[in-house]
């Protein structure tokens, strides 16, 4: 099989792999397309995301979608020929966050294309690989791949707005519209937020989040706007950082009303952030963090099945898998793609 392997930042090289095959409890996937996301970025451009350093050449890739080819012993569900959505995220089932439902903490978690371990765990941008049955949902059998692999996305939206109070009434700002940013202003459209506004310096991205439901977009290249959002002791109740910079987080404090609540799910550069985190204690916020996803990941599978998300508008390109690289330079840059997609047909 073909593997796209980073070998250094900035150089994929698809390789001749033999196929593995799948262990008791495992399913074997004939991956179809994935979706390229920030942290696969950043691997890719600096050899790091957030705090978890590349030591070694691995795959990257975890927003999947395919067809089983094979499956192991004791595998009783899941049967040869479903096309399916695959969960990223393996967690032991018996450590202390687990038996609490915080599978996402998972002391032991195994998640695809991720240097948080060593040897790193090999992502999914690979024509098959091995999973565990219940990292399996099944989808429609002429369901289109690449927007079953959007459930990885949005399964993150899902559990970003479950750390939120009531949108019913509220004024909320999105820092930052990439994907999940823009899936964040549908998200919180749906939820019955009052009004929705959003920031970025983009204005493609911008553009895509007014396709999606922001009421107004702003540049955050206007330096005066987090002035104007700091009268009267700020002006958001609800702000979500999902830009991952410092930069965004200041403005977020800044634009937020005494007594809100700002959401960080923006993967921030690794050590100390410089922001006005004063803002927190003189305005009595609620700072507060989200991090991937747990149970979510079915849910968010039948949300798109079911077409209550249009995810379309987000897909702008796709890529063979020996194009890899030319896939990143584009996923890069954000004046022509959101969401790109590497199929594997």
């Amino acid at each position: 099989m073909l593997a796209a392997v980073l070998r250094e930042p900035g150089r994929i090289v698809v390789e001749n792999w033999e196929i593995p095959e799948p262990q008791p409890g495992q399913v074997q996937v004939r991956v179809r397309a994935g979706g390229i996301c920030g942290s696969d970025l950043s691997y890719y451009f600096k050899g790091k995301s957030g705090d978890f350093a590349m030591k070694e050449p691995f795959v990257l890739g975890h927003e999947i979608a395919g067809e089983v080819t094979a499956i192991g012993d004791d595998v009783t569900e899941v049967k040869v020929g479903q096309r399916v959505a695959v969960n990223p995220g393996l967690n032991c089932g018996t450590c202390r966050f687990c038996v609490r439902g915080m599978t996402n903490h998972c002391l032991h978690m195994r998640f695809l294309g991720s240097a948080s371990v060593f040897p790193h765990m090999q992502g999914a941008f690979r024509e098959y690989i091995n999973v565990a049955e219940r990292q399996c949902v099944a989808v429609p059998g002429d369901f289109d791949f690449a927007m079953a692999s959007m459930a990885e996305p949005l399964a993150v939206t899902l559990h970003t707005l479950r750390h939120l109070p009531s949108l019913i009434g509220a004024k909320v700002l999105v820092v930052g519209c990439g994907p999940i940013g823009c899936l964040l202003v549908a998200g919180a459209r749906r939820a019955g937020a009052q009004t929705v506004t959003a920031i970025d310096l983009a204005e493609p991205a911008l553009a895509k989040a007014r396709e999606m439901g922001a009421d107004e977009t702003f540049s955050a290249a206007d330096t005066s706007l987090a002035e104007t959002w700091m009268q009267r002791r700020g002006t958001f109740d609800v702000v979500i950082e999902a830009s991952g910079s410092p930069a965004g987080l200041d403005t977020a404090l800044r634009a937020a009303l005494a007594g809100g609540t700002v959401l960080q799910v923006g993967n921030m550069p690794a050590g100390q952030s410089p922001v006005a985190i004063n803002f927190i204690m003189s305005k009595e916020l609620r700072y507060l963090g989200s991090f991937r996803f747990g149970a979510e990941y079915a849910t968010a599978v039948e949300e798109i099945v079911r077409g209550k998300m249009d995810l379309r508008p987000l897909m702008t390109h796709r890529f063979p898998l020996h194009d890899a690289n030319a896939a990143f330079s584009m996923a890069q840059d954000r004046s022509q793609s959101m969401k790109v997609h590497l199929d594997f047909d």
